[in-house]
Parts: C-alpha cells; structure tokens; sequence
C-alpha cells in the first residue's frame, strides 16, 4: 500500500486522512481471522455469524478487533486527532474493510471493474463517484505482484486454509465451496484462472489510470501461457507449467508493485 501511493502519486491526488484510513484499513483488514470465510460463517452458524446476524460477520469482527487495539493507550494513534476526525477515520475504515466481503465475491468485482471502466476515460479524484470506484481493493487480491520466492510460500498457505474449509464442510454435512475443494482444485489451475479472470483485467484497467505501472506489452502477450494451463487437464503439464511461468513476463508487471503489502482504496468520506 504504502508503495503504491509512492508509485502512483496518490500523496497529492487524495486526503491525508483518506491516506491514513488507506494504510490503517490494509493493516487491519483480516484482523483475528478464524481460517473460514463468511459463506461458512453462516452456514455453520458460528458464533461471531450469531453475533452480527449474519452479515459480513469477518469484516465486522475485523474492525471491532482493530477498534479494541486502537483503543489501548500505547497503541492509540489517533489520539491527537479531533472527536470529528475520529468519527470520520473510523467510519472510512469500516467501510474499507466491509468492501472486502468474500459473499459473493465475483459479482462484486465484476461490478467494481465495470464501473471502472466506464468512468476512466474522465476519471475526476475530487469526484466521490470516481473516489469510491478506485478506493475499493487492487493489491488485497495480488499475491502474484510479489516475487515468486515470497508469492508462493502464502500461496501454500491460502490453498491448506481453503482446503481445510473444504474438508470441514465435508465433515459437517455443509454445502462445499467448490474453489476450495481439495478433489477439484489445483494450485496451477487455480492460480491461472486467477490471475486470468480477475488480476489481470483490474491491473489492465489501473495501467490507463496511472501510466507508471505501464510495462512492456510482454506482460499482456505471456498471459496466454497461463490461459493454455488454466485448460490442461494433465496434472503433470499443468505443474511444469506453472514452475515456468515463475519467470513469465507476465509478472513484470506485477513485480513493479512488489512489497505491497496490501491495497484497497475507499474514501472516508464517501457514501454508502
């Protein structure tokens, strides 16, 4: 995040207290996070689904653990800041974090990116509509920008948690989330249809945005690779595939964005 507003300017183009709520809500995001998504928050009807009636119930618990931290005298920093400006960085932060809700995570993106791409060619930062198209989530679903010695390691670990939900569904008799399922999913498969159908086309639309992420039209050509492993369906190409494309031109792009730590944007100010 914080080398994303470096890269791309944002320093002058937003608020101060918008850049604060940007790098507070990307710390904070995925606060305590239990291992389960929303979807089987609700279905097994846990606790904290109970405690917020089933709606966003990570993202709340998110923002109530961040609040409690936040709260303690020796970690407190907003402690200087007015009763008004409080209210208003609080504010922005739930409404980042809550963006994030995984329920129906793919309507939700498309509809971000459509709107995107409809007011790009006049795209206005003083305009709220516009603020609150790019300040959702850009680097929050980019793993792929870092190198792939630090990518893949958390890539493992994000496929052990999907596949442990998976197998806890099985066991509990609970509708299985089909990306998550250890039987249908490959780590090569899931990564190209990944950065495919949501990575590449968000990154796509950013580059018209800001220039300075533009690279070498390698980027757009190599992602043909992953298209031709995203349809194997020989275990062994698909894994020979996806140790080649550690080198892919394709991550140049995203390697100009490596030690991102995390990156969505929402205005503090915007309305719901």
């Amino acid at each position: 995040m914080y080398g994303l507003i470096w890269l791309t300017d944002l320093k002058t183009k937003l608020s101060r207290t918008d850049l604060l709520i940007m790098l507070t809500s990307a710390l904070c995001h995925d606060l305590d996070h239990p291992g389960y998504n929303n979807v089987y928050q609700i279905n097994a009807q846990t606790d904290l689904a109970l405690r917020y009636n089933d709606i966003s119930p990570l993202e709340n618990h998110h923002c109530a653990v961040a609040f409690s931290i936040i709260c303690k005298p020796d970690c407190n920093i907003l402690k200087n800041v007015t009763s008004e400006q409080y209210k208003q960085i609080r504010a922005g932060m739930i409404k980042s974090v809550k963006k994030i809700n995984t329920l129906n995570y793919m309507a939700r993106h498309n509809e971000i990116l459509n709107r995107f791409r409809a007011i790009q060619p006049t795209f206005d930062f003083t305009n709220k509509e516009h603020k609150e198209v790019i300040m959702v989530k850009v680097s929050d679903i980019s793993n792929e920008a870092r190198p792939m010695s630090v990518a893949e390691p958390w890539l493992d670990c994000l496929l052990q948690e999907f596949f442990n939900q998976s197998d806890t569904e099985k066991l509990r008799g609970l509708p299985v989330t089909p990306f998550m399922d250890r039987d249908k999913v490959s780590k090569p498969s899931s990564q190209t249809n990944f950065i495919r159908f949501v990575l590449l086309p968000l990154f796509t639309e950013l580059t018209k945005l800001f220039p300075c992420l533009e690279v070498n039209r390698d980027w757009l050509l190599s992602s043909d690779r992953y298209k031709a492993v995203s349809n194997s369906t020989d275990q062994k190409t698909e894994e020979a595939a996806w140790t080649s494309s550690q080198t892919s031109s394709l991550l140049q792009l995203f390697v100009q964005l490596t030690n991102f730590t995390f990156g969505f944007y929402y205005g503090s100010d915007l309305d719901d």
